[in-house]
């Protein structure tokens, strides 16, 4: 038999014993984040600056608990939706009160209703428009992703449901929500591997070529210099609401009509054909444009003397109507070049499909900190400039949207289509061809097809490869290429580095969680502790208790 002493002192004496029990438990119990974590590759929101005045994305940090677009409350909570579910109302109050913003992207935007695309081609244009000061990320569409917004959804209104039953059911309901909350599972997300450091190195490439003789003699280099002058512009946007791969359908149309004139004006040149090529759009105001002007405006006279200037801003969107906007800054007059050309544009664009050209007149206001058309950049310096595009105002959404949702094939029979009516209108002009009863210039091996356009959808950015620059130098002659850069003291634009980041999200346990935890933990450990203290006076009880009912017995 034991003695009862010393069996309690043994027990006493064992505490460090007993706690080894508790141990594995709690390592039991723990949550291991490594298991429970996803990564995504994501997108910060594009930041720059245009003559100081701050645009898009402007902190990186992210590290808080995920909530989703309907529960979240204050600024420790980051909120992870899908693009095509928040409105504007809510970004614009996430934006003021909540601490980050994380997207999805839609799969396929053709998927989408009529309504979900103007929906998203307008929150994409108002979040465009101004300062953020909160972390924004975008991600590519991921199934797991998309897991993880349901789940996110699903708890929060379930929690819902569970409020709505307290007014019925106070007491279960409380319990029940208390219990629903211990069991719900949370997210925390961490981004890595970014931030916003100005690029102080930014530079914006501007490339220039000219259609000139094949032939050259001492007359034909003196001739050609009084040839008069028409130029053709276009440009190339590298970002949007992130960046990222854009298509260039204008830069493409450029680029086509380049070939095209190469075979054609080289031997028989009634005109200067200049082509300009900048990769700074409306976001930065056109910037690029702004510093070849200032450079080459003063020094060279015949550019000065040009007959007009042709840019092309969002001509290849395929939109529900097949109009041609000619936007102006003055009506041109009658007599003009500008009004010659815009009615042999009217008069060969009806030969295809019955496409309306229509003229838009918006006088520069000075005031503005953003030009509206790239043209506005040439009338400035008092030269005859115009814009060619499809859509009829400059505010219009889809002008810098990120969401392309036409099929490759439909764009490109727009974009054939374009360039059949700009190289027609182009060539009558320069050849003085009537186009009321002539028929088309371009046809048998020099026929307009969509394989003339195609090679030149992909064309990037000139940073990312030299294909622009081969481009002007296989068809034309002096080609230049020149760099905007910022002003070190006052920069005109400004943009950030480090656009890419790593999404981590990990499935965690709420904070009551943990302290239901340490309750359960506190009370195992108290009963374990009291059962061996006392285990003398339980022993004995036993004992007595077997005594008993062997008597009985």
């Amino acid at each position: 038999m034991f003695e009862d002493a010393n069996l309690a002192d043994f027990f006493r004496g064992g505490l460090p014993y007993y706690l080894l029990i508790a141990l594995p438990i709690l390592i039991i119990c723990s949550s291991n984040p490594v298991l429970a974590a996803s990564e995504f590759g994501v997108q910060r929101m594009s930041q720059y600056d245009v003559h100081g005045v701050p645009y898009g994305c402007r902190t990186s940090a992210l590290n808080m608990e995920a909530k989703s677009l309907y529960t979240w409350q204050t600024f420790r909570h980051c909120v992870i939706t899908r693009f095509q579910d928040m409105t504007i109302d809510q970004f614009r109050e996430i934006r003021a009160k909540a601490g980050g913003l994380v997207i999805l992207l839609p799969n396929y935007v053709s998927s989408l209703s009529m309504e979900e695309k103007q929906h998203i081609h307008l929150l994409e244009q108002a979040m465009m428009l101004q300062e953020i000061s909160i972390p924004v990320y975008f991600s590519r569409y991921n199934p797991k992703l998309n897991e993880i917004i349901n789940d996110v959804t699903k708890t929060s209104t379930f929690a819902q449901q569970q409020q709505q039953q307290q007014s019925s059911k106070q007491r279960e309901s409380a319990i029940s929500e208390i219990l629903g909350s211990i069991s719900a599972n949370g997210y925390q997300i961490a981004v890595t591997g970014t931030g916003h450091s100005p690029n102080k190195q930014t530079k914006i490439p501007i490339i220039q070529g000219e259609l000139t003789p094949t032939k050259h003699t001492a007359k034909s280099v003196d001739s050609e210099s009084k040839l008069p002058l028409i130029i053709l512009t276009a440009h190339v946007d590298t970002f949007g609401l992130i960046h990222g791969s854009l298509k260039n359908a204008d830069t493409a149309i450029l680029l086509t009509l380049i070939e095209l004139f190469s075979k054609l004006h080289a031997s028989i040149p009634k005109y200067r054909l200049m082509f300009l090529v900048s990769e700074s759009g409306s976001l930065l105001n056109f910037q690029g444009m702004k510093k070849w002007l200032d450079s080459n405006l003063d020094e060279n006279l015949q550019v000065q003397q040009a007959e007009f200037v042709v840019c092309l801003d969002s001509i290849g969107k395929t939109l529900s109507n097949d109009n041609i906007f000619m936007h102006v800054s003055k009506p041109p007059k009658e007599g003009t070049s500008m009004n010659s050309f815009y009615r042999t544009l009217k008069t060969v664009a009806q030969r295809y499909g019955n496409v309306t050209v229509e003229g838009v007149h918006k006088k520069i206001n000075l005031a503005d900190t953003l030009l509206a058309w790239e043209h506005e950049r040439f009338s400035m310096k008092r030269m005859p400039a115009f814009t060619l595009s499809s859509l009829k105002s400059h505010k219009d959404p889809l002008r810098n949207t990120i969401f392309e949702d036409d099929d490759e094939e439909d764009q490109l029979d727009r974009l054939e289509t374009n360039v059949k009516i700009l190289a027609e209108t182009l060539a009558s002009y320069i050849y003085n061809v009537p186009a009321e009863n002539a028929g088309e210039i371009f046809t048998g091996s020099m026929a307009i097809t969509k394989d003339n356009v195609r090679p030149w959808m992909n064309v990037r950015s000139g940073q990312q490869n030299n294909d622009l620059k081969y481009a002007f130098e296989k068809y034309l002659k002096n080609v230049k290429v020149t760099f905007e850069k910022p002003d070190a003291r006052e920069p005109d634009f400004m943009l950030y580095d480090d656009r890419d980041a790593v999404l981590n999200i990990y499935n965690v346990k709420p904070a009551v969680f943990d302290l239901f935890l340490t309750f359960m933990i506190v009370a195992y450990l108290a009963v374990i502790y009291l059962a061996i203290f006392h285990f003398p006076k339980v022993y004995t009880f036993v004992c007595r208790m077997t005594v008993t009912k062997s008597k009985v017995n």
